[in-house]
């Protein structure tokens, strides 16, 4: 596809995101079964996306209950039972390159994701939440972490020590959906719609993270800074990486809850391997996003922007942009529209990109996409992108690519 027609296309799919969007009803029944709410009580439309009144739930640290439903005693308040939740992906994806092997001759992943959920309150005003994957493959604890929560009268306190195999250092803490963390993502093909997934999503995530976010947080916004380091040493760090997140949370806007922010990753960090082997990370990525979920008549829209840039590489390696020509830069706009609220919405990104190997470095993306919800917690994906490459060699690996998808949660 040549850069003009998937200019075309790009204009065409905005002009198509400023009429609304969609999203299916999931959620992490854990929640769900503790509070005693639906999925729609926190979710704008589909798990993971959150709403004001899901977001003020994790501000608390999933600590809220139904009445009730606690076995209390001095320092002690648990949830009668605990609570679970089974999540699953099964997918097909292909893509068209010529590269033998890979997705290029079709990929099956069943599952692509399966984990079990523990999660919920530990005590009065402490949560946790835990993923174990269940797959076949890297069967083990996939994340964890403990929030701690310090009430105040207009500034509350958080501290929430964490782990993850894969999500970053934004897995302390974060409650927007444009893509700041993988798993808050509006759509699937998530590096074809957000600029922070673009540019960090084949950095430390994959080597895991490991680190406290620590937050304070107001009616209208949040700051946070988590210091943290790779996963993979016996030996402490020499040095911590740092995450810094803020994002303003005003309310409504007409007809939308809006909210913005900005996410800026740092800093050097020093492990040693298990072979004694020196590992050094250097991080500096500057991202910008924000969003707008509301109605058009009855039509649920949720609309994500994000800008992001990795600086290039100097004396230091940036783990997010090894090139030392030039930054590597992303900016999408992404929104879905519920046609049929609550059962049938379709969806589209546009992603402009350049990649920092210099002159013809673009790697634009266009996608479209449609979601099915068979009931409130199983649905069916399917996304289509289109991509679009200023370096010819790169569409060896394909400028189109077909996910379908199916989701589960019990």
């Amino acid at each position: 596809m040549t850069m003009k027609k998937l200019t075309i296309l790009g204009a065409a799919g905005l002009a198509c995101m400023t009429l609304a969007a969609p999203r299916q009803v999931e959620a992490i029944p854990a929640y769900a079964r503790q509070t005693g709410q639906t999925c729609a009580a926190c979710h704008f439309q589909r798990y993971p996306l959150l709403n004001a009144y899901g977001r003020n739930f994790k501000e608390n640290g999933y600590t809220q209950v139904k009445p009730g439903t606690t076995i209390e005693d001095s320092d002690l308040s648990l949830p009668i039972t605990l609570n679970a939740a089974l999540v699953s992906k099964f997918r097909y994806q292909k893509t068209n390159g010529t590269n033998p092997g890979g997705t290029n001759t079709g990929n099956f992943d069943v599952p692509d994701e399966a984990s079990l959920f523990l999660a919920g309150r530990v005590a009065k005003n402490i949560g946790f939440q835990a993923d174990i994957n269940i797959a076949k493959e890297g069967a083990g604890l996939a994340g964890f972490k403990v929030p701690f929560v310090f009430p105040g009268e207009a500034v509350s306190f958080l501290a929430i020590p964490f782990f993850t195999d894969a999500q970053g250092a934004a897995y302390g803490y974060e409650l927007l959906n444009t893509g700041a963390v993988e798993y808050s993502r509006a759509i699937e093909h998530g590096r074809e719609s957000s600029a922070q997934q673009y540019l960090v999503k084949d950095g430390n995530e994959e080597t895991g993270t490991t680190g406290v976010a620590l937050v304070a947080r107001h009616k209208l916004g949040y700051l946070s800074y988590t210091p943290h380091y790779a996963n993979g040493g016996s030996a402490a760090p020499k040095g911590y990486l740092s995450y810094v997140r803020g994002v303003i949370t005003p309310g409504k806007v007409g007809n939308f809850d809006v909210a913005g922010g900005f996410q800026l990753w740092a800093g050097t960090s020093t492990i040693v391997g298990d072979s004694s082997d020196n590992v050094t990370k250097h991080a500096n990525v500057l991202a910008f996003d924000a969003q707008a979920q509301g109605k058009i008549g009855n039509y649920p829209l949720g609309i994500y922007l994000t800008y992001g840039s990795a600086a290039k590489s100097g004396v230091k390696t940036n783990m997010f942009n090894s090139s030392t020509v030039a930054s590597k830069t992303a900016y999408a706009i992404a929104a879905d529209l519920g046609i049929i609220p609550s059962r049938l919405g379709i969806e589209a990104a546009y992603r402009n990109a350049r990649n920092g190997t210099g002159i013809n470095d673009g790697e634009n993306a266009f996608t479209l996409g449609a979601i099915y919800n068979i009931s409130k917690n199983l649905a069916f994906h399917i996304n289509q992108t289109f991509y679009s490459y200023d370096q010819p060699d790169l569409a060896a690996d394909g400028d189109r690519k077909t996910t379908i998808m199916l989701f589960s949660a019990f």
